[in-house]
């Protein structure tokens, strides 16, 4: 077995890095890092839902897709933080490996949330400890067997009393897989000067052969685990874990990820697991001195079960399933400062887990990209999830894609509602499994004409072509303040424009920069709608007066921030 493929060049692949220099302290392993990390995260999103739906172990509350995503995200955005805060804004690459690391580990402590979060915590923590230990080396078949190896006994060591069946069982094959593939590498090395393409290659190698263990341990989980066999479904962490591998493959590769089944839902069930007992599921950080994780043990295992202590003596991350959050904080608090406090009431969880898996699920659903809480009532009146875009309407993909697999149908229409988050619409489209249409609706008011039309029981083509023929007999207005002078002299900041789709029309006062807009608005129309802003400066009554006798108009609160009065004509 090779570890370099043969004939291949030194051409840059898809995460391309310069050559590792010890002493400036680049290191093209730590861009990788952060890039398959950012790609299992999309992967895991993608199927967030389903995963929640798996899971029944240790309480069937349905959040492990939420909690080990939430996980990732807070390492994400610990490094993007890192790369902004440097004193002299070098990249990530720049700082200092010991410096990523430790903030990579403790990110993840303190993002992680539920038991599936806290063990993925400690799977990032050791492999990027391995990592910080072998500066200047290349990630290649040694460094990944020794990082999942690492990864494996922290995660292990983690747990009181681990359940086999689970992640933990899952990561530990895909590393026993890697480490008898190593035997076989006739090069496990690769120097310095091997290109991001080989590089690329090697670690997507390796990756393959461990994710296909992966998946055969995730199917052997239910052999392993009465409660996942009794409710028909398998571990839920685990996996989630071989989506993140797959995503990371696809990156490597440099296309999609390779295909991972999907899992039936769980049958409707109540849990399996002592926790029945226990009401609350909380998890929170201590942050202090000399803090010692055994010296709490026996103290929390009075109050609860499902106890995890993890980290080192400076901070530690507790999970905990209890009646008594307030008793399980308060053993801490002569001995350092708690925060990053997280309680969920399991009952409830997993209540509304079992309505979600007894409801009918639709064929279709749609997500809108929405401001104001106006305007988030009026789509989820028409039967579409809201998204919060902001004051610019412009989400981000992994938002969008968030959403996406939030809604129970496997097939949904995404109305962007504004030109930002169109691009990011079309990504999170391509990234996600289901079946996505991606409507092209450049403002709110278009975005309502047109999700008047969602059908659950039709498809998502069926759907997107409704809604695009309803936005070809939509115009649309809008009046707002100048954010600054006209170059021709027309108004100053301040004053009132008005819009008739991109073409100013009017200009002033609002009263008749209003009254411009729905006149020509109104020609043709038999509807106009109008959403009022957040700072609308004419009251109701004036804007009613306002609008053409002859035109139906409807008047709502939209809530949005930086125009006065959103307008569209049917």
């Amino acid at each position: 077995m090779h570890a370099v493929p043969e004939g291949r060049q030194g051409n840059e692949g898809p995460l391309t890095a310069a050559a590792p220099d010890p002493a400036g302290g680049s290191d093209p392993s730590l861009l990788r890092f952060r890039a398959v990390l950012e790609a299992g995260l999309a992967a895991l999103e993608a199927r967030r839902e389903e995963v929640n739906e798996l899971n029944v172990f240790p309480v069937a509350d349905g959040d492990t897709g939420d909690n080990m995503v939430l996980t990732l995200r807070a390492v994400l955005n610990e490094l993007d933080r890192i790369a902004v805060a440097s004193d002299d804004h070098t990249p990530v690459a720049q700082v200092g490996r010991d410096q990523i690391v430790a903030s990579v580990a403790r990110a993840a402590l303190l993002g992680a949330r539920g038991t599936s979060g806290v063990i993925l915590s400690q799977l990032i923590r050791g492999a990027a400890e391995e990592l910080a230990s072998r500066p200047g080396e290349l990630v290649d078949p040694v460094l990944i067997s020794a990082a999942l190896a690492r990864a494996v006994d922290q995660a292990y060591g983690s747990v009181r009393e681990p359940v086999e069946g689970t992640i933990l069982t899952v990561v530990r094959e895909m590393g026993v897989q890697v480490a008898s593939d190593l035997a076989r590498f006739r090069d496990a090395r690769l120097p310095s000067s091997a290109s991001a393409e080989v590089q690329n290659w090697v670690i997507a190698a390796v990756l393959e052969r461990a994710l296909q263990a992966g998946e055969a341990s995730v199917g052997r989980g239910p052999e392993l685990l009465p409660a996942l066999r009794e409710a028909g479904v398998v571990d839920a962490g685990g996996y989630a874990v071989t989506l993140v591998v797959a995503g990371i493959l696809g990156t490597l590769r440099g296309g999609d990820p390779p295909l991972i089944e999907h899992q039936a839902r769980a049958r409707v069930t109540r849990p399996q697991h002592s926790s029945t007992t226990y009401r609350y599921c909380a998890s929170f950080a201590v942050t202090g001195s000399d803090l010692e994780q055994w010296r709490f043990v026996s103290a929390l295992e009075r109050l609860g079960d499902s106890v995890l202590i993890v980290g080192d003596q400076a901070t530690l991350k507790v999970h905990v399933h209890t009646d008594d959050p307030d008793g399980a904080t308060a053993l801490f608090n002569a001995h350092g400062t708690v925060s990053h406090l997280d309680v969920n009431d399991m009952r409830e969880q997993v209540e509304r887990r079992d309505e979600r898996l007894a409801a009918p699920t639709p064929v279709c659903a749609a997500v809108a990209v929405t401001t104001g809480a106006g305007m988030r009532s009026l789509f989820e009146s028409l039967g579409v999830r809201p998204l919060d875009g902001g004051p610019s309407l412009s989400p981000s993909s992994l938002d969008l894609l968030a959403a996406i697999h939030a809604s129970r149908a496997e097939e949904v229409v995404v109305l962007p509602n504004g030109q930002a988050a169109l691009q990011a619409a079309r990504r999170a489209a391509g990234l996600s499994d289901k079946t996505v249409r991606v409507v092209p609706s450049l403002s709110p008011q278009a975005g309502l004409a047109a999700a008047v039309t969602l059908d659950p029981t039709q498809t998502a083509d069926g759907n997107a072509a409704a809604m695009t023929s309803a936005l070809d007999h939509v115009r649309t207005g809008a009046v707002a303040p100048a954010r600054l002078d006209d170059a021709q002299g027309r108004f100053r900041a301040g004053d009132a424009v008005g819009f008739v789709e991109d073409e100013i029309v009017a200009w002033g006062k609002p009263r008749e920069a209003l009254r411009e807009v729905l006149e020509q608005l109104a020609h043709d129309a038999e509807l106009i709608t109008c959403l009022r802003g957040a700072e609308a400066p004419l009251d109701d009554v004036t804007v009613q007066a306002l609008a053409h006798g002859d035109v139906e108009f409807e008047l709502s609160d939209g809530g949005q921030s930086g125009h006065w009065w959103l307008l569209a004509a049917e």
